[in-house]
This record gives structure tokens, C-alpha cells and sequence, in this order.
């Protein structure tokens, strides 16, 4: 199903001072900086004097708002959008974000990154209240929760205050009433979020390198539990559920997030090189050349060259017309696919032994090819550092690993590992390395449960892609 891991979204959003006519041409630059958290679709929803309007598709954000789209939505002070990777609920433009509605006292828009794992109960429960499902995301679940829980209360982050004690799981969303603009993070953490100023405008956005590339000033990273809410002009804040445990999804660093971003205290590139780092002091080897697989192996590449003093060579010349998230469902289309997208230079790998270094291995397929590519091309030798620990169990949180069975170390040994995929060494970084690494983190603590298989908080007996789909009642 998968080569490399998937992580659902990416969220951005602003509430300016005046009314901006060119308000969704800067969500748009904000969402392109954050397209590798998901190409399947995208969208963006105005407030335009308490009016939502919205536009979404499937498709890159460059092809889904193009300058006729963007000239048909209105002005307005509020803004939200989304790029969406599934992994709960199939890719069709019904389940694109953001989600709006309206309801009897007011309209409301939402943005979401992450994974409920009550998301079957909280289903389950809302259908017999009476509520009707549209689509098969966790988004549509915490929009009828807020939306049930503002009938109750006087204002719409009370509504939140109670959706944060009924959801479990990951979320940092971004939702926007008539007249607020609220952004939320889990009491774990799980995933980024960030606020920043642009001159007198509020953006808020799922990495930093957003803000850097619509030329806003990053603030602060949004602190797990906290809920910000941004209204007349003025922002306010409080921590909500702060005393539960962390668990900051330590893939962000390994391989979602973009290397110019930093998210709670750590730089993303430094992170990936001081892997690397690590790597060459656990596992040194005699060898030629270092390379990274491209692109999110190059950072620890750089790192264990480095500090091993190989010196570090390009090996592979990437398309760059083949999107993160391409996936193939057959065997033949992927190793097409593979052929397709890294090119091997002969004349830098001939008879080199070669230190290749990569985030992660999850299947193992696409790390098979390469290998063999790469010893196709004429490489003497082909050494496999991995900047993680094994991969051993599911995620929960919003990652696309749903059953141990696609995981290559799911039963197997380094040295079994090492066998299936052709390797003439392979060694991952250690747990205690990662630990090491992330020390200086500011939310302290990390969800390692597919390393280890302890997790942050209670997860699901079972987990399903399709539970939407497949659910009865």
C-alpha cells in the first residue's frame, strides 16, 4: 500500500485588522509552503462580515486555486485553508477541508491535522443522536461535537473547551465562527502549530517555514493543550488540560516536517544532521562516498558525513514531477515508479562503496529498488543507515501505518532486514540516540509507540483506514 510514511495535513490561517482583498492569495502562499503535509486537496474558507464562503478540490494548491478562483472569493478580515493527505476517509473532494457549516447560532469553519481515536464511539453516538455524516473524516465528527456543545453554551470557545474534554487523540485545528478565529492544540501535543504576526495580522500555521515564506514573524509554537482565540483585534490565550502527559509525534522531525521549520524549540534541519551525527558514531563503516536518499534522507546524510569525514556525493538525480505522495498499487507500477522518480549517476557510484542514508524504512519495496539500482549502476558496496529506530507498530495519530503487517521490522531482524532488502550493512539509530536528540525539545516528551510500543495515552484495541466506511449501527 505504502513506501514511505503519510502524514495527514497541513493548516494555515490569518485574521487581519482590515478587510484585505488579496486575504486568500496569502492563504494560498501559506498553504503552498505547507503542500508536502498533503497533495491530495485543498481548500480555503473567507469570512466576509460573518459569512463563510469556501473553495476546495482535490488536487495541488497551485491547480485547485488558480487566479480566477482566487478573484471569485470575496475579501474579507478572516481566513482559514488546508492541505490534506487521507488517513481516515477515502481521497474524494467530499472529504477535502475545510469543513463548513451552519448552524442556529451562527456559521462555523474548521480546519483539522491529526487523528481522533474515539473517532468510531464518537460516531457511533452522534448518529443515534440524530446527526447526519456526509463525509468519512474525524473532521466532520469534531464539527458536529462543537457545533452540539455551542447550542449549550454562551460563546464558541467554551463549545471548544468542552469538544477538548469529549475528543481523544491528535488535532491541531484552526476554526473560525462569525466573528472569532480559534486555534487549537491537543493536551499532548501531537502536532505542530504555530502563531505569528504579519505587521498587525495574526497567522497561524502547522510549520514555521510558512510563516517565513509570506514574510510573517514567528512568534510562538501554540502549546499543547492551549487554546488561542483572536477576536477584535485582540488575541487572547489560555492553557486548557495542561497537566496531561506529552507526546509530540517525533516523525515530525524524522521526516514530515520541512527542514527550514522549527517546531516546539527544535530546528528541523539540525535535527535530521545531529541523526546522522549519531548514526556515524553507532555505526561507522569504511566507504568512498555518503548520500542521502532523496529528499528526507539528504539532512542526516549531511550529518554522518561529517562527522565520519566521508565525504558526501550526490548519487541520485530526483524528478521533481513526481509528487511526495504518488502512491502505485501494484508491485510492477512502484518499481516503475521508483526508476522514474531517482535516476542513479553512474559515473559518481561505479565502483564506490556507499553509505546511503534514510529517514526511515516502513515497507521496504522502495529501499529494495534503490539498492538494486544502485549496484545495477556499478556500486561495489551499499551500506544502509537509518536516522530512526525500527518501525515495529501502528500509529494512531494521524500517520498512515495501519497494520504491522506492512512494516518490514514488524517480526524481523536487523540482519533479516538487512537480507530482504539487499544491504551489504544495515544499522538504525538507536532509541537512546533519539532521546538524546530531542532533549532540548520544549514539549519534553514524545509519542515512540511505534518504536516501542508504549504510547502517550490510551490507544484503540483495532485500528481501520476504512472504519467509516465500514461501520454499522
Amino acid at each position: 500500500m505504502f513506501n514511505k510514511l503519510k502524514e495527514e495535513c497541513g493548516v494555515f490561517g490569518i485574521y487581519t485588522k482590515e478587510e484585505k482583498e488579496d486575504l486568500v492569495g496569502q492563504v494560498c502562499i501559506g498553504l503552498s509552503a505547507l503542500q508536502h503535509r498533503g497533495e491530495e486537496s485543498c481548500g480555503v474558507a473567507i469570512n466576509e462580515d460573518g459569512i463563510i464562503r469556501f473553495h476546495k478540490d482535490v488536487g495541488l494548491v497551485s491547480d485547485v486555486f488558480t487566479k480566477e478562483v482566487q478573484h471569485s472569493l470575496p475579501q474579507g478580515k478572516m481566513a482559514i485553508g488546508h492541505v490534506r493527505y487521507s488517513t481516515t476517509g477515502v481521497s474524494k473532494k467530499e472529504n477535502a477541508q475545510p469543513m463548513v457549516v451552519r448552524h442556529k447560532k451562527g456559521n462555523l469553519a474548521i480546519v483539522h491535522n491529526g487523528n481522533l481515536t474515539n473517532a468510531v464511539e464518537l460516531k457511533r453516538e452522534l448518529e443515534e443522536q440524530g446527526a447526519i455524516f456526509t463525509t468519512t473524516s474525524d473532521t466532520e465528527i469534531i464539527c458536529h461535537v462543537i457545533v452540539r456543545e455551542r447550542l449549550k453554551t454562551k460563546s464558541i470557545e467554551e463549545a471548544v473547551k468542552n469538544t477538548m474534554k469529549i475528543i481523544k487523540g491528535a488535532y491541531s485545528l484552526l476554526i473560525m465562527s462569525s466573528q472569532k478565529l480559534i486555534a487549537v492544540r491537543d493536551p499532548q501535543g501531537f502536532r505542530p502549530l504555530c502563531i505569528g504576526r504579519y505587521g498587525d495580522d495574526v497567522v497561524f500555521a502547522s510549520e514555521s517555514c510558512a510563516l517565513d515564506i509570506m514574510g510573517a514573524e514567528f512568534e510562538r509554537d501554540i502549546e499543547p493543550g492551549e487554546i488561542v482565540i483572536v477576536s477584535n483585534n485582540e488575541v487572547t490565550s489560555e492553557k486548557f488540560l495542561p497537566n496531561e502527559k506529552k507526546g509530540m509525534c517525533v516523525f515530525e522531525y524524522i521526516y514530515f516536517a520541512r527542514p527550514d521549520s522549527t517546531i516546539d524549540g527544535i530546528n528541523v534541519h539540525i535535527f535530521r544532521e545531529n541523526a546522522g551525527r549519531c548514526l556515524a558514531k553507532q555505526a561507522p563503516v569504511k566507504a568512498d562516498i555518503v548520500a542521502g536518499v532523496p529528499d528526507s534522507g539528504i539532512d542526516a546524510a549531511l550529518g554522518y558525513s561529517k562527522e565520519s569525514k566521508i565525504p558526501y556525493d550526490v548519487v541520485f538525480i530526483k524528478s521533481k514531477y513526481i509528487g511526495r505522495t504518488f502512491i502505485q498499487n501494484t508491485q510492477s507500477k512502484r518499481r516503475k515508479l521508483v526508476n522514474l522518480k531517482l535516476n542513479p549517476l553512474k559515473h559518481t557510484v561505479k565502483g564506490k562503496s556507499i553509505v546511503l542514508v534514510d529517514d526511515s524504512i516502513v515497507r521496504g519495496t522502495t529501499l529494495t529498488r534503490i539498492i538494486k539500482t544502485l549496484k545495477e549502476a556499478g556500486a561495489k558496496e551499499v551500506h544502509i543507515r537509518v536516522a530512526a529506530p525500527p518501525f515495529v507498530d501502528i500509529c494512531y495519530f494521524g500517520t498512515d501505518i495501519d497494520k504491522k503487517e506492512n512494516l518490514i521490522a514488524n517480526g524481523k531482524t536487523v540482519e533479516e532486514i538487512r537480507q530482504e532488502i539487499g544491504a551489504d550493512t544495515l544499522e538504525y539509530l538507536s532509541l537512546d540516540s533519539l532521546k538524546e536528540i530531542t532533549k532540548d525539545c520544549k514539549v519534553s516528551d514524545f509519542c515512540e509507540g511505534c518504536f516501542t510500543h508504549k504510547y502517550p495515552i490510551e490507544v484503540p484495541k483495532e485500528i481501520d483506514k476504512d472504519r467509516f466506511e465500514r461501520i454499522k449501527i
